[in-house]
């Protein structure tokens, strides 16, 4: 095998003339505009044989020279208990159950903690092996700082058919969060387009070039520094409520990035956004009948609701 890094040449086309730099990597190779500038920043992008920086302009025509970031080594399911999560149903087609906090739902590069497949494989259950190896049954996700219902794939039919209807938002998905402040109004909808934060590429944000993103709230009680709300999306972005609630200047309490008071967090002795996926909904795909499960707060979220409803009395 070589040793030697891999490099790509392409011509700018015209139609990207007067493009920055990384604006035009992310177009040709599929780069997201925070890699193709680390990538610039790094001195692995040249233009007609010199070294261009980030926000150069480029002429079409021009030779573009990337040399390409190493693919990540394979990622490895480890079958490993998870302390904490709870199978709430569980029959030939599907498994659904309560993610602590904490868990990844499935393996990626750099992280090393518990994840859900790994949990439900030193449990002795076989899920589909649909999808990419490290993510066979999951369906959908919930972040490693979110708890609440998840539900995954045990038979490939189960795994076609969810899929599709989570594609097709079919699938009912609330949640209860605690925000700061108070929205108004206190009902309402959310929607802004999601996409990479242009910054840092561990964020998302709010952004033009982002994807529809719809959220809906309604007030369930209001606190004197805080709002609990009941919020059921539209749409399933990557940290979409997070996003969104930061965004409309109430971000979920402990959410520390996506700027939440961090003396609130600690004065309620939460480590963590508090966010509670409560009950998920979805056509069985045994029988197309509709199911639902619902799911209680942790005991974190819990005393910190208690914590701030005792502040407001």
């Amino acid at each position: 095998m070589s040793t030697y890094p891999e490099v790509r040449t392409l011509p700018v086309p015209d139609g990207l003339e007067g493009e920055r730099v990384d604006a035009v990597i992310s177009r040709l190779f599929g780069f997201s505009r925070t890699k193709a500038a680390e990538l610039a920043a790094a001195g692995k992008v040249q233009v007609d044989g010199a070294v261009a920086g980030k926000s150069e302009r480029v002429h079409g025509g021009a030779w573009l020279e990337v040399e390409m970031p190493q693919a990540p080594a394979p990622v490895q399911i480890v079958a490993e208990p998870v302390e904490g999560m709870e199978i709430v149903h569980d029959d030939d087609d599907i498994v659904v159950i309560m993610k602590p906090v904490g868990v990844a739902a499935h393996p990626s590069p750099g992280w090393t903690g518990t994840t859900v497949i790994g949990g439900l494989a030193a449990a002795g259950y076989r899920i589909s092996t649909s999808g990419a190896a490290e993510r066979q049954g999951i369906v959908h996700r919930l972040d490693v700082g979110t708890s609440g219902l998840m539900v995954v794939a045990k038979s490939e039919r189960a795994y076609t058919l969810l899929k599709a209807q989570f594609r097709d938002r079919v699938v009912e998905k609330k949640y209860h969060a605690l925000v700061q402040g108070h929205p108004d109004p206190m009902s309402g909808t959310i929607d802004a387009p999601i996409g990479r934060h242009p910054q840092h590429d561990y964020k998302w944000a709010v952004t033009a070039e982002g994807k529809p993103s719809v959220t809906h709230y309604d007030l369930i009680e209001a606190y004197r520094a805080a709002s609990l709300l009941d919020i059921k999306l539209e749409t399933g972005r990557t940290h979409q409520i997070r996003v969104h609630m930061s965004a409309h200047r109430h971000p979920c309490v402990g959410d520390l990035t996506y700027g939440a008071d961090p003396t609130m967090a600690k004065r309620l002795g939460i480590g963590r956004q508090w966010l509670h996926a409560v009950r998920l909904g979805f056509e069985h795909p045994a029988d197309g009948g509709w199911v639902e499960f619902s799911s209680g707060y942790p005991d974190d979220l819990e005393q910190a609701l208690e914590t701030i409803a005792a502040e407001s009395r």
